[in-house]
């Protein structure tokens, strides 16, 4: 269980944060007519659907939804996607996690996407914890933490609410 002391983010300001991260995404693609949102399946993929929704709301984009599924134990396995090549391809593209942490999941991830002909090709994320091993960077995040290696940030979302909190 959490405790109020190790909270990063509650509800109401995950909220704030999602909001905030879909505004962007909206004024980067304003002059495209579609925007792929894809999420890195788990809480990457939940994020992307919370950031689609609000999508939708703000703006008159396209907007289409892909879950991507990667091994993150073993990232150099095949990764597949929701959407087949034609669906993203010389198309705007988001790829979204929860928390970015070493890098690994993400970059590999991107690796998969720069396999095709993009227009755009940016990544978010809810948590940036700024422990990278691979050049790979979140162009919208909610926050950034500097945290030891060895805390832990974890994100949970529940029909109850969503919290991010921290544990040693």
């Amino acid at each position: 269980m959490t405790t109020t002391e190790n909270i990063i983010l509650n509800q109401v300001q995950i909220d704030q944060k999602i909001k905030r991260i879909a505004y962007q995404i909206y004024e980067t693609n304003a002059s495209e007519k579609e925007v792929i949102v894809a999420g890195i399946i788990g809480n990457g993929f939940v994020l992307a659907e919370k950031i689609v929704a609000v999508l939708e709301e703000i703006s008159t984009l396209k907007v289409t939804t892909c879950k991507i599924t990667i091994n993150k134990k073993k990232p150099l396995e095949a990764i597949t996607t929701s959407l087949s090549v034609g669906d993203y391809k010389h198309k705007s593209l988001v790829v979204v996690d929860d928390v970015l942490n070493s890098g690994t999941t993400l970059i590999y991830a991107v690796k998969h996407f720069l396999e095709v002909p993009l227009k755009r090709f940016k990544t978010a994320v809810l948590v940036n914890r700024n422990h990278k091993k691979y050049p790979v960077k979140a162009d919208f995040k909610g926050i950034s933490l500097s945290t030891s290696i060895k805390e832990h940030v974890q994100v949970e979302f529940s029909e109850k609410g969503a919290l991010a909190y921290l544990v040693e």
